[in-house]
């Protein structure tokens, strides 16, 4: 088991469901503030040096910071990523998503004050950092699950998401390569939550579309045989134990049993195969 799972097991049940509605809508309140009232922007962006001065809600604050652009490329902005977003939600599940992008927030925080402590403190960072590559974080999230999906490019022209995505990292390597050592932190700071997700997982292969819609047709198929005493889902076909006398039992179904035979991990190996 990779160690994303070891945290889900641990920590699953506190995770924010929906968590795009809420970035979306810091996002959109971003760009609310910047056609209506820009001069309160300043006192959300990512500043070490206002932050160690107290100003700590900067820390979370910042990913309202809006990247720019018309109002019609916003909103059809925001409805992308919130499209995207929920699609990752359901496919990765609440806590790997919440995972995700909490880290890429963290990753972003860490690089700031990298740059606040290289350059010798001062004021002035908290403008180079903006909702706009956690967006992409997300986007190349999804790429990566649904490298064939189709998107409309300026609503005519069809396009496989994979392309995109590689049309992004070629901007992105020529961004670091023509910027400064300061763009190039905020790049890498802000990305390095993918760069993690898929080089450190030992294996995602459960959390791809294919197999979620594998094991949900397969729950489905089961659900009318998983009824037992109390409301237990699964039962031991030895010792007819379920996970209501010991929450830590796992149960796994054997492929060499004919029927559905079901059984806790201290008989999966040991019983007598039904034929």
């Amino acid at each position: 088991m990779d160690w994303i799972s070891k945290l889900e097991r641990k920590f699953g049940r506190y995770a924010i469901t929906n968590l795009t509605l809420l970035f979306i809508g810091s996002n959109a309140l971003g760009y609310l503030l910047m056609y209506t009232a820009p001069a309160l922007l300043a006192y959300l962006t990512l500043e070490p040096g206002l932050i160690l001065r107290g100003q700590v809600w900067r820390l979370i604050t910042w990913i309202v910071i809006p990247s720019g652009g018309n109002v019609l490329a916003v909103i059809i902005m925001l409805f992308f990523y919130y499209s995207i977003g929920t699609s990752m939600e359901r496919t990765w599940g609440t806590f790997r998503y919440n995972l995700y992008l909490f880290s890429g927030i963290l990753f972003t925080v860490i690089g700031a004050f990298i740059l606040y402590f290289i350059f010798g403190g001062g004021y002035g960072y908290g403008w180079y950092f903006s909702s706009y590559y956690l967006c992409l974080s997300i986007f190349l999230a999804f790429a990566a699950s649904y490298p064939d999906m189709e998107v409309l490019l300026y609503f005519v022209i069809p396009l496989k998401v994979k392309w995109l995505a590689w049309l992004d990292v070629a901007y992105l390597a020529y961004d670091m390569i023509r910027g400064g050592f300061a763009t190039r932190v905020v790049i890498i700071a802000s990305l390095l939550n993918f760069v993690l997700f898929y080089f450190s997982t030992k294996n995602l292969k459960p959390y791809s579309p294919k197999e979620r819609v594998r094991k949900a047709k397969y729950k489905q198929k089961m659900r009318p045989t998983n009824h037992y005493a109390n409301g237990a889902k699964h039962k031991c076909a030895v010792c007819s134990r379920t996970e209501l006398d010991d929450p830590s039992l796992e149960f796994r179904y054997c492929s060499k049993c004919n029927g559905n035979y079901e059984y806790c991990q201290d008989h999966l190996f040991t019983h007598v195969h039904i034929k």
